[in-house]
């Protein structure tokens, strides 16, 4: 059975995920979904991009990314379809695909929405899902759209380098209010070169050791580790490691964070200097 991930900023409050399921099993009753994330704070690329890129590389090879994030920056007349590293990429042509990818894909068509059908959620939902159908009963990817299509590049928010430093911007604040930032273990280790090391954060605040999991800190301590999508970590073993920021707007009565932290992240940096 074709195996379709979905990815949307449109949220869980009302009709539309289910809609948009619906909509899709009308076309192939065999579609299996694996919903990523409906919570993408709208309009963020950078958290977007991490959060799709870190699911999308557990993924078999011919899986279907659907992905419903800022369909409409601009007035739509084609969707994306990309084949990259054996999978398929279904988007907007909205700059978000490259930032995923962090390279251009391997392979781009377009594919035509209908003018004569009121282009909202549904029907690019509708589009993509004909665009599955075909090509899981073997109908070859050059022939569903326009091949070679011109398309909207954006890059993916990369670290600043320097000899003795790496500097790193928050892209994302976890349920846990761990802080994610958009350093790499592996860039980390290039730049490190074996030396030792300082991460320094907003009200100088310093760790010099990478930790393997919380339990490696006391209670109440914070800690860095490189989490499962191999980012760096900042974190307080049984505490709230983005109030060490500053940021506002987590609330536990709604456990979740607010529209307004997660705007803010994009301007913290966190530095590491290595000796």
């Amino acid at each position: 059975m074709p195996l379709l991930t979905l990815s949307s900023d449109i949220g869980n409050q009302d009709y539309l995920v289910g809609a948009v399921k619906a909509k899709l099993l009308q076309i192939n009753s065999g579609f299996t979904f694996i919903d990523i994330s409906h919570s993408v704070p709208p309009f963020n690329y950078p958290q977007a991009a991490y959060i799709c890129r870190s699911a999308f590389a557990n993924f078999p090879d011919f899986t279907y990314h659907l992905i419903l994030i800022n369909l409409f920056e601009t007035k739509p007349d084609h969707l994306l379809l990309a084949f990259h590293n054996n999978q398929y990429f279904l988007c907007a042509d909205n700059g978000l695909l490259t930032m995923i990818l962090e390279t251009k894909p391997e392979l781009v068509i377009g594919v035509p929405l209908d003018k004569n059908v009121i282009r909202n959620t549904l029907h690019c939902a509708d589009i993509m899902g004909q665009t599955v159908n075909k090509l899981v009963n073997g109908e070859s990817i050059k022939n569903i759209g326009i091949p070679d299509v011109s398309y909207i590049e954006k890059n993916a928010l990369r670290p600043l380098l320097g000899q003795t430093w790496i500097e790193g911007q928050i892209i994302f604040i976890d349920n846990f209010e761990n802080v994610i930032v958009n350093i790499t273990r592996e860039q980390f280790e290039q730049q490190r070169k074996g030396r030792s090391f300082k991460i320094i954060f907003k009200r100088d605040e310093v760790i010099d050791r990478i930790s393997e999991s919380y339990a490696d800190a006391y209670e109440g301590e914070k800690l860095a580790l490189f989490n499962s999508a191999g980012y760096l970590e900042i974190a307080i073993n049984k505490g709230n490691a983005a109030g060490l920021f500053g940021l506002k707007g987590y609330s536990e009565k709604t456990s979740k964070i607010s529209n307004i932290m997660q705007t803010r992240l994009f301007y913290e940096t966190v530095r590491i200097f290595f000796e």
